[in-house]
Formats: structure tokens, C-alpha cells, sequence
């Protein structure tokens, strides 16, 4: 799993359960750079096993990381953010 903690960022690392959303999404929108609609993402949060099935906590999971880098808005959309893209040749 790609790192969530940046040790240049001042902001506490995203909690472990948000962490596993954003893979959730990722396999839902079937790689990093898939989209998905705010209600896909939602379901497809509510419906895995590993996650709570509390709609509030996929909203909550999918705002952590819109504001954090790791999912954007596009047209009504939800897009994939790959942050390791820039530093994968290392």
C-alpha cells in the first residue's frame, strides 16, 4: 500500500480506516487513474466487507481524501489520484 504520511506534511497521517477506503476505491474504479461517481464510490464503500456500511462514514472517507490529494472532482466525478506517480523510478 502506498504511504499515507508525508514527514514534510504538518497534518497527522490519514487513519487506517480511510486508508483502506482509498484502496477500496482504487480496485473499484479499477486502477489508479479510474473514476467513479460520488454514488459508485459510495456504494462500492458501503458494500465491502472491510468497511463500515454507515453512509456518513463513506462520506466522511471520501472527504478526508478529496482534501488530502488522493481522489479529485472532475465534471460531477470522482478521479483516482496516483501521488507516487512523480516519484515511482526510485
Amino acid at each position: 500500500m502506498m504511504p499515507f504520511s508525508d514527514p514534510s506534511d504538518p497534518r497527522p497521517p490519514l487513519p487506517e480506516w480511510v486508508q483502506q477506503a482509498y484502496q477500496i476505491l482504487v480496485d473499484a474504479a479499477d486502477g489508479s487513474h479510474g473514476e467513479l461517481s460520488y454514488e459508485a464510490a459510495y456504494a462500492a464503500l458501503e458494500e465491502a466487507d472491510a468497511f463500515s456500511a454507515e453512509h456518513s462514514d463513506s462520506e466522511y472517507a471520501v472527504e478526508r481524501l478529496l482534501k488530502r490529494g488522493y481522489l479529485y472532482e472532475a465534471n460531477g466525478a470522482l478521479r483516482i489520484t496516483d501521488p507516487l506517480e512523480d516519484g515511482d523510478d526510485e
